[in-house]
């Protein structure tokens, strides 16, 4: 959660447009496996043989608490009845259905921990349509995680240990501030020259809650020992890509997740950006650089965080994407009438001439609303081989019931 102070501000409850049941929404999502093997189990990410893709749906702030006992926040007063947690799960399914994803990553405030009885069993509630549907993911934790019955540290280790989970704790051997902050690499096609590197690096890091320094007051940042650890790994992933045959010109395409907005979201108006700003930039209170160290570094091409719910900008800024899921939570903050949403990030491999496939050609992006049509919005690259990213001349931003 993010606004404009640190207090968490109840407002209305709201009923998604679409009245689906979770157990029918349930049984329709288990028949969608897509092409792409999902066994039980399997760690391995990699690009889809058929089309060249790799999909990722991004799921920021759901604040999921009790279920069904559970309100919702800021929604018309029509859909307040009957309007709970099983919403969100309700959404999880249907955008999941629809998408068929080859990973999941929840970036934080996933539990609302404060309004929990039980965080373990709010977490696994609230995980749940991604484990029933078979899908791989990964989560980071953000602000209010921690505020129920399991500790920061304690939260974070449940993630792992949950059915499916790509997540880790910490990298081991490493003295590094926070919890869940590592890497995942997503191979090529199966059976390529690039089918055994990873052709996209995906990191993600512990963002922290509340300041812990008297004197800095607000949120939490990216530690000194965060940034290092970021920067090796990157270092390594790039040498490893680049050096060691076959050899690649140029890094690996790097996307970055975690949940509180950095100083830097703050460097975009209207003119500059896709999508809406409707809130304040909730960031730490002091830049702790990890921007820099990402431009640094040299392979990122985007991040991607949540935090403050009724943002679902991307802007660019030195050649990085900065990029709001919006909120997708109903137990959340929010604003009446304007829909819930997912942001989805395709990444596409380019083809060869003899039809094979090769490094990272482009990565897209576009959001998906609760609104009864499951809308799409705001279609754009934000990143292309060659070039830094541009918007769509096509599927631009288009009006919805919503009016979002």
């Amino acid at each position: 959660m993010g606004g404009l102070s640190l207090r968490r501000q109840r407002h209305g409850a709201h009923l998604p447009l679409l009245l689906l049941l979770v157990a029918a929404a349930a049984a329709a999502g288990k028949g969608n496996k897509g092409e792409h093997a999902r066994a039980a189990g399997a760690t391995g990410l990699r690009f889809r043989r058929e089309s060249g893709t790799f999909k990722v749906v991004q799921v920021a702030d759901m604040h999921y608490a009790d279920g069904r006992t559970t309100d919702c926040e800021d929604v018309l007063p029509s859909q307040v009845p009957g309007c709970s947690d099983l919403n969100t799960t309700a959404f999880l399914y249907r955008v999941f259905r629809a998408e068929d994803p080859d990973l999941v990553i929840f970036t934080g405030d996933n539990i609302y921990g404060a309004d929990s009885t039980d965080a373990a069993k709010s977490m696994d509630a609230a995980i749940a349509p991604a484990i029933d549907m078979g899908l791989p993911w990964a989560a980071v934790i953000g602000n209010h995680d921690q505020e129920g019955t399991l500790s920061r540290e304690g939260v974070m280790r449940h993630l792992v240990g949950m059915k499916n989970s790509l997540s880790g704790l910490n990298p081991e051997g490493v003295e590094i501030d926070g919890y869940g902050n590592y890497n995942l690499e997503v191979s090529g096609v199966e059976g390529t020259s690039l089918g055994e590197k990873s052709v996209l690096n995906l990191y993600f890091l512990d963002s922290g809650d509340y300041s812990t320094v008297p004197s800095i007051p607000g949120y939490g940042w990216i530690k000194a020992s965060q940034q290092v650890w970021f920067q090796q790994t990157s270092s390594s992933l790039q040498k490893k890509y680049m050096n060691e045959n076959p050899k690649q010109k140029e890094p690996a395409p790097g996307l970055v997740f975690f949940h509180i907005p950095l100083p830097e979201f703050s460097s975009f108006t209207a003119a500059n950006f896709t999508g809406v700003k409707q809130e304040g930039i909730s960031s730490a209170s002091i830049n702790s650089g990890f921007f820099a160290s990402m431009v640094e570094a040299g392979d990122v091409r985007a991040a991607f965080i949540g935090h403050d719910h009724i943002n679902d900008f991307c802007g660019k800024l030195s050649g990085i994407q900065l990029c709001y899921a919006g909120g997708f939570g109903y137990h959340a903050y929010g604003k009446a009438g304007w829909s819930r949403r997912a942001r989805v990030v395709s990444v596409q491999l380019e083809k060869t001439d003899n039809g094979g496939w090769q490094g990272v050609k482009s990565i897209k992006t576009w959001k998906r609303l609760d609104d009864p049509h499951l809308s799409t919005i705001d279609s754009e690259v934000l990143w292309n081989r060659g070039s830094n990213g541009k918007k769509e001349t096509m599927g631009r931003r288009k009006k919805n019931p919503d009016g979002s």
